[in-house]
């Protein structure tokens, strides 16, 4: 017996495999090779994924022993549309990139990328180097701008959000490594 369980209309979306990109799917394990690199990812047994006609088509299981209960049902449901959203995540990463800017902003603050290592300069008594993992390119067009790029859209802002843990904005003058889209709002002192 099976039981029919819809999706989010996101969900229900099947994802387009672009020209230039090559899908492989093995038991739960699905590869994907494009012109920007290699991704894996390891789909979860609650969700079917299928591939036809140039697309990846994700639904969740209708596996009756494992669909008991009302909550159970909304947990596949939620679970089929995480799974669609990291494959598209992928297709993305492998087709275009992402790209995650920081803004250094200080008296004397900057950066400089020398191949993997990434030396700040952020107030402290010494610089700081960053060691930039594998799958990531970090570039400074200036030395008041981080722009970190890759394929895998997880690591890369991974990174960005341990490089800004370095010297964090601060609330009172606003110093310290934010994102680009990011607003800190400012803290008035107090007065005498």
């Amino acid at each position: 017996m099976s039981v029919a369980i819809s999706t989010s209309r996101i969900g229900r979306k099947p994802v387009t495999i672009p020209s230039g990109v090559e899908v492989k799917l093995k038991d739960l394990h699905l590869t994907v090779k494009g012109p920007k690199g290699n991704l894996a990812f390891t789909v979860h047994p609650f969700v079917n994924v299928t591939i036809e006609n140039n697309e990846i088509k994700v639904h969740p299981s209708t596996d009756s022993d494992h669909v008991i209960t009302g909550t159970s049902i909304r947990l596949y449901r939620s679970i089929a549309g995480t799974v669609r959203a990291n494959i598209y995540n992928i297709i993305q990463g492998v087709t275009h990139g992402f790209e995650r800017k920081l803004l250094l902003v200080g008296v004397g603050y900057k950066a400089q990328a020398k191949g993997k290592i990434l030396s700040l300069s952020l107030g402290f008594s010494h610089p700081t180097d960053f060691k930039v993992p594998e799958g990531v390119v970090v570039e400074t067009p200036t030395p008041t701008e981080i722009i970190i790029k890759g394929a895998n859209k997880e690591l890369v802002g991974l990174v960005a959000a341990k490089i800004r843990s370095i010297r964090s904005p601060e609330p009172y003058k606003g110093k310290g490594v934010r994102y680009s889209d990011e607003i800190v709002e400012i803290k008035e002192t107090k007065k005498k």
